[in-house]
């Protein structure tokens, strides 16, 4: 990392650090003139006309954040769902207010369900006191049901929006008992999204549609190579080309054209002379990298992410001993909203227009970046064209405040374009595996060792939340709390971290989805070197985790495993835990002799403890089986010249409706836990698909993407 983005990176988090400070839950927070009724505590404002909007401090980008944390609060509240809407809280409202509303990052798939419930407890407990002392009676004779508080032994009732007045100017309670789940009467049922009918109408507004009056547009190149530098531009080639209004650097590595149009600025951006310095890493190409994560397979030193027994001594004494290398390459988010922001500078004031996977982090960023204090800041929050952990990152944010400050007075809309967005990406790590597993004479794992190879998000990212020099993140589904399979005797899971000048971030699943194809496929390799079934050996070392065994169990119930399919269809199974849900799947899959790869079915399960709306839980193992296999299919960002190679749809596709196939989802949810949906079941996708065309084809593909693999019949 140079020393420009390190230095950047320290000022930004420690801006982000100073907006962490004096963290509570904040329940002494007075009303909200905007929202047009009465705050109750931070989460709920209730209208005269009984209409409720819960305030939401995550973000909305298809995941379903808004209906499903609603759900939370209005189950707790005992509100009319008929009566619920949902607003976003802004960040500087939650600056103002000394963090009031918590850590409004969105990420891994869950973490904001207690609180958020304890908010809607809170406004119920208010509202049934302000009852009781209209009615002067008891408040343990009060109740309160789909917004309608009761007195219960004379039958009067009011409704919550003719009482909100009085509750509001009463103490929040700072104690509050939350429902059982027996007592749920929202949560954990199919009700409809809150925003579908907006975004079927058109009436969504997401970053990339605001429109403001006298707003210019601007589109962005930046050097090509990672660590390069803006050398030179010639503003004097395009500046008489329609439209265009300015031309600035951005930063030291990029320059961006400000016109009246979009396109205008695009064109004319394609049209400017630019000269790069390109740096050192012009020279890095996949090759290379291939090689540097090849030496850290057998080097000596290595970060420890679990050991147990001694895997060594295992292996050394195994009647037979299996190996074998995957590898899997840099992913791009492919969003289908680019990166883009919209920021206004005038009288020592920013404002700024934006899709953010984190709201607090995108004001921090503003304010860096334009140098006016955190209070001078304001965020307008919107929904997100997919964000896939791409969005947390803050660089869009940084670039729009940069060029609008250049341009006072003035809004300016920054738009990535699409070969922009593909090509200065934070992408998923690029990663290699060796694996070695020894068996006994009975084809019993004795000892069981997993070296990973690859980029550290952490390192690259946040240094300071390495735990002693280990990123952990790159153990996802492999530490000791969530790997199932401890009945192995002897187990050794560890890290060579090898960095590149490549930026990598979190991408949807994180190191989850690679973690889960090198281990299960894996897994499949020795049990066939045990000449056992698949199902039946990992439920022998499953032996000691029941929830990861529950969901493996209950694909294989539903597809029928050991029952005939038609002929040259052929069976995949895999399990795994991630972001605290249990998660298995069993694909069906054909390949003509050709080679031509046939996703007929997947059964899919997933545990995540609860499930707040089953039909949203659904769509996501969908969803999810759409990402994870497009990754696994066609996925793949390639380095030539220390660049990225794919710039756009036709050079890194994802899947389309023909390649979909039939995903039946099971949703298993054992209780006393809040696990993720969104993320977990992506992990699955993929070794389920490819332990499938094992069995098709009796080929194993270690390497991915899929496309690259000749699958054609011996």
């Amino acid at each position: 990392m140079s020393n420009r983005l390190a230095l950047r990176r320290r000022s930004f988090l420690g801006s982000v650090a100073a907006l962490s400070g004096g963290f509570t839950l904040g329940w002494h927070v007075p009303a909200f003139a905007q929202s047009g009724g009465q705050e109750l505590g931070i989460w709920v404002v209730i209208s005269p006309d009984d209409t409720t909007v819960v305030r939401i401090a995550r973000s909305e980008m298809g995941q379903g954040t808004f209906t499903g944390l609603a759900q939370l609060v209005a189950d707790e509240l005992d509100a009319d769902w008929k009566h619920v809407r949902a607003e976003y809280v802004s960040p500087d409202e939650n600056l103002a207010h000394k963090r009031a509303w918590g850590d409004m990052s969105t990420g891994g798939s869950r973490g904001s369900v207690d609180y958020v419930r304890k908010g809607g407890a809170a406004a119920r407990a208010m509202l049934i006191e302000a009852a009781a002392q209209r009615w002067n009676v008891p408040v343990a004779e009060c109740t309160a049901a789909n917004s309608v508080l009761t007195h219960t032994p004379s039958g009067r009732t009011l409704r919550y929006g003719e009482v909100a007045a009085d509750a509001a100017k009463l103490p929040v309670p700072t104690e509050v008992k939350l429902k059982t789940p027996a007592q749920w009467t929202i949560i954990g049922k199919p009700v409809k999204r809150l925003d579908t009918v907006d975004k079927l109408s058109g009436k969504q507004v997401f970053a990339i549609d605001v429109q403001l009056p006298d707003m210019l547009n601007a589109a962005i190149a930046q050097c090509p190579v990672y660590d390069g530098k803006l050398k030179s531009f010639d503003a004097d080639k395009i500046k008489s080309m329609p439209g265009v209004r300015q031309v600035v650097a951005v930063g030291d590595n990029a320059v961006a054209v400000v016109a009246d149009k979009w396109y205008q600025a695009k064109t004319a951006l394609a049209a400017l002379p630019i000269v790069w310095d390109e740096g050192a890493s012009a020279t890095v190409d996949s090759a290379q990298i291939a090689t540097l994560l090849k030496g850290g397979l057998d080097a000596k030193e290595a970060a420890l992410g679990q050991k147990h027994g001694d895997v060594e001594a295992g292996l050394a004494g195994a009647a037979k001993v299996i190996e074998a290398v995957y590898a899997a390459p840099f992913l791009a988010h492919a969003t289908m909203e680019p990166m883009n922001c919209t920021a206004k500078f005038a009288d020592g004031k920013v404002e700024i227009w934006v899709a953010s996977q984190n709201g607090d982090a995108s004001l921090a960023a503003a304010a860096e970046a334009s140098g006016v204090k955190l209070g001078d800041v304001k965020v307008n929050k919107l929904h997100l064209g997919g964000g896939f952990g791409r969005r947390g990152q803050q660089d869009y944010t940084r670039q729009a405040v940069l060029i609008a400050q250049q341009i006072p007075g003035r809004p300016v809309k920054l738009i990535w374009s699409r070969e922009e967005d593909t090509t200065h990406d934070f992408y998923r790590p690029i990663t290699q595996c060796k694996l070695r597993a020894g068996l006994d004479a009975s084809g019993n794992v004795v000892a069981l060792h997993a070296r990973l190879s690859g980029q550290s998000i952490l390192a690259y990212l946040m240094p300071s939340r390495m735990e002693n020099g280990v990123d952990m993140i790159a153990f996802q589904s492999w530490t000791k709390e969530e790997f199932g399979y401890s009945a192995i005797p002897n187990l050794l899971i560890d890290h060579a971290v090898r960095n590149t000048h490549v930026p990598v971030g979190f991408w949807r699943g994180v190191n989850t989805n690679q973690n889960a194809i090198y281990m299960e496929c894996f897994i499949d390799e020795v049990a066939h070197a045990a000449g056992k079934d698949p199902l039946e050996f990992r439920r022998t070392l499953l032996v000691n985790s029941p929830k990861h065994l529950a969901v493996l169990n209950a694909v294989a119930a539903k597809a029928e495993w050991g029952k005939p399919l038609p002929q040259g269809v052929f069976r995949g199974i895999c399990q795994n835990y991630g972001y605290g849900s249990y998660t298995a799947a069993v694909a069906e899959v054909s390949v003509s002799p050709q080679g031509e790869l046939k996703v007929h079915r997947i059964v899919a399960a997933t545990d995540p403890g609860y499930a707040v709306n089953p039909q949203q839980i659904e769509a996501q193992v969908q969803g999810s089986f759409v990402f994870g296999l497009s990754a696994v299919l066609f996925g793949e960002i390639t380095i030539d010249k220390g660049r990225a190679v794919e710039t756009n749809f036709d050079t890194y596709p994802v899947m389309r409706i023909a390649d979909m196939p039939k995903v039946d989802t099971i949703i298993a949810p054992s209780g006393g836990f809040w696990g993720g949906v969104g993320e977990p079941t992506i992990a699955v996708a993929g070794p389920a698909v490819l332990n499938a065309i094992f069995a098709a084809t009796g080929k194993r593909v270690r390497s991915l993407p899929l496309r690259l693999t000749d699958l054609a019949h011996a």
